[in-house]
């Protein structure tokens, strides 16, 4: 079964919110709205003043949770003082979702390669979930996209060493590649499962680097800007996404491309299909 899936290739604040309003679907309750805060450094990252028109619309709370590796966001203290730098907090209320423990273990009982989930504890204090995220290449994952904010974005601190780790933590650097990309798509199954459904996604393809927001020295982007995404599923959005890497004419896109197939980004799709949580067939609904 396809899914549809919004696009516009004009990329402005404004028109991020037109176009999850496309999507035709209330996000009910308290709305946690993941996104990355951006590491320390960064240059790539989307920013509050970028957001800024979706989250006051839905008026949820920004959540981020704790990183697993050295870095301006391993801990609750200096991640509270990043997002004040960053300005996030200064906009809306913040949530680092793990700043207090124990985690939340989400059970994966259809998982590939792990059975369990460990996201941060707060995720309990909200009803539905907004996921924007800046679409862009990963040094491990290939790309990074909404399976990604799904599965190591809610994790956390600990809960990304075990995705990494593909259950065992402690191997979270040397762990079989495309095992710990089942694993993301196994984790990423169970916060879909948890909010039954009532998680909606904004894709946004600017600022591709091949790098991601997580790498304090990152590199320029290598690819022209090509729009913003919005659908209800977040496999089909990946996939779009991808697929519109592939059809671009930018002269950069064999860069990004070598990214994602060295590291086999599409296997994280693969994956994520193959459980069911949503379809990598959709309809892509252009939009003026």
């Amino acid at each position: 079964m396809s899914t549809n899936v919004y696009f516009t290739r004009t990329i402005t604040p404004e028109k991020v919110l037109e176009l999850f309003q496309k999507i035709g679907q209330t996000l009910p309750g308290n709305v946690a709205i993941k996104l990355h805060s951006g590491e320390k450094g960064n240059q790539n990252f989307l920013g509050p003043d970028f957001w800024k028109p979706i989250i006051d619309h839905v008026k949820g709370t920004v959540v981020e949770c704790n990183t697993a590796y050295q870095g301006a966001r391993n801990t609750t203290e200096l991640h509270t003082q990043l997002m004040a730098e960053h300005g996030w907090s200064t906009h809306f209320p913040v949530d680092i979702l793990d700043s207090e423990g124990p985690d939340l273990k989400l059970d994966i009982p259809n998982g590939r390669v792990i059975k369990e989930n460990y996201v941060g504890k707060h995720l309990a204090n909200y009803d539905s979930m907004l996921v924007l995220s800046h679409f862009k290449g990963h040094p491990m994952g290939g790309y990074g996209g909404a399976l990604k904010q799904l599965s190591i974005g809610v994790a956390s601190s600990y809960g990304k060493a075990y995705i990494h780790g593909c259950g065992v933590p402690e191997n979270l650097w040397t762990a079989d590649h495309d095992s710990f990309l089942e694993s993301m798509a196994d984790a990423a199954g169970s916060v879909v499962d948890y909010f039954h459904g009532n998680i909606l996604y904004v894709n946004v393809m600017k600022n591709m680097s091949v790098d991601c927001d997580c790498c304090a020295v990152a590199e320029d982007p290598c690819i022209a800007d090509i729009g913003i995404l919005a659908s209800t599923d977040p496999i089909a959005i990946d996939q779009a996404c991808l697929d519109l890497v592939y059809a671009c004419s930018d002269p950069g896109k064999p860069h990004l491309i070598e990214r994602i197939e060295s590291r086999n980004g599409v296997h994280t799709i693969e994956a994520a299909a193959a459980l069911g949580y949503g379809s990598r067939e959709y309809n892509l609904i252009e939009v003026e």
